[in-house]
């Protein structure tokens, strides 16, 4: 246990532990978003996915708990992700004699200039989401249970469907830049596989981001009422 705290005390074991929790939080987004798309395949089918992910783990654990236990996994996920890359951040300012790197990945280079307001936003982004669709607290319309009623009338909503929209830019560009980092972490890296890295978090940043931006479109153009 003291030598698990000595390694995160340092910046490699800081940047493990952002890796495991990133891996963790990515898979989730993109398994959410898949989940998200049965919206295509209409009312019934997608309001009978979201009662599953509540029965999941029945008899032996009651209505929605496996779920509870998933959502708080996560919350913790986050918080230690947070916490991590705020003393990273705090590490690398005191250890860094210039402002910036020299600029070897333009694109690379500003996705991670966004990583610090990008994560605020994202991070404010998910609390306004719980609150709207999963509690409904900030849903007008909200109706226990009528998961795909809840959406269709939020992104019905204009000005809504639009916020959604533009908090997937740096939701992008952190899944962008974190894919990137955590293969680094892991030790996948080098000129030989620098090419396939950008590609594979390339492809899961512009997967995520229009898979999610295509829900709220389709509403807003009437494809899915």
């Amino acid at each position: 246990m003291t030598q698990a705290f000595g390694l995160y005390q340092s910046s490699i074991g800081k940047k493990v532990v952002m890796a495991a929790s990133g891996v963790l939080l990515l898979g989730f987004v993109v398994m959410h978003m898949i989940g998200n798309l049965k919206i295509f395949l209409g009312q019934a089918d997608y309001d009978a996915y979201a009662a599953f992910l509540r029965e999941v783990g029945a008899p032996a654990l009651g209505h929605g708990e496996l779920l509870w236990l998933a959502r708080l996994g996560l919350i913790a996920a986050v918080g230690v992700h947070i916490v991590a890359a705020v003393q990273l951040t705090l590490m690398s300012r005191a250890a860094r004699t210039e402002r910036y790197q020299k600029p070897h990945d333009v694109s690379l280079t500003y996705a991670s200039r966004t990583m610090r307001w990008g994560g605020v936003i994202v991070a404010a982004f998910v609390l306004y989401h719980l609150l709207h669709l999963t509690f409904g607290t900030v849903h007008a319309d909200f109706e226990e249970g009528a998961v795909y009623a809840n959406v269709v009338s939020a992104f019905s909503q204009w000005p809504v469907a639009l916020a959604y929209m533009a908090c997937m830019l740096p939701l992008g560009l952190h899944i962008y830049h974190g894919a990137w980092s955590i293969t680094q972490t892991l030790g996948i890296d080098g000129p030989r596989v620098a090419a396939l890295r950008r590609i594979v978090a390339a492809v899961l940043a512009l997967g995520v981001t229009l898979g999610n931006i295509s829900i709220p479109l389709a509403i807003l153009a009437g494809l899915v009422r």
